[in-house]
């Protein structure tokens, strides 16, 4: 019962941040680890990794996508609000879409090339 539980607790507190984290899966699964060992020990640091290894992966944009994004010149946008991943931008930001790839849309704001998640607007990865 001990083990469910730690399990359920870390994944609950994993998932969310991890979510949006710009990592590969081998920092997301070094991030859970971390994350999970401080939330509860040693079956926790376990079950972080493998959780944090799984969102990871899934969070792992193709190159095709960062390349087109690099390329597009656009227009920049100034906002005042801080531009980072998990934090949604804000509506008078322009998506634009990335051919072939439905499920991303991309941004120049402040400068930046940003990748965007586009029913929630939050920013999945900051193109550098």
């Amino acid at each position: 019962m001990k083990i469910r539980t730690a399990m359920m607790t870390a994944i609950l507190v994993l998932a969310p941040g991890l979510a949006f984290a710009q990592s590969t899966t081998a920092t997301g699964a070094a991030n859970g680890a971390a994350s999970g060992g401080a939330v509860a020990g040693p079956v926790g640091a376990a079950v972080g990794g493998t959780v944090g290894a799984a969102v990871g992966a899934a969070v792992e944009i193709p190159n095709a996508v960062l390349n087109s994004v690099r390329s597009e010149p656009g227009p920049s946008v100034v906002v005042r609000e801080e531009v980072a991943v998990g934090r949604p931008l804000p509506q008078s930001v322009r998506l634009r879409p990335i051919q072939r790839y439905p499920e991303y849309r991309y941004a120049v704001v402040n400068d930046r090339h940003v990748i965007v998640e586009p029913r929630t607007r939050r920013v999945i990865k900051i193109v550098e």
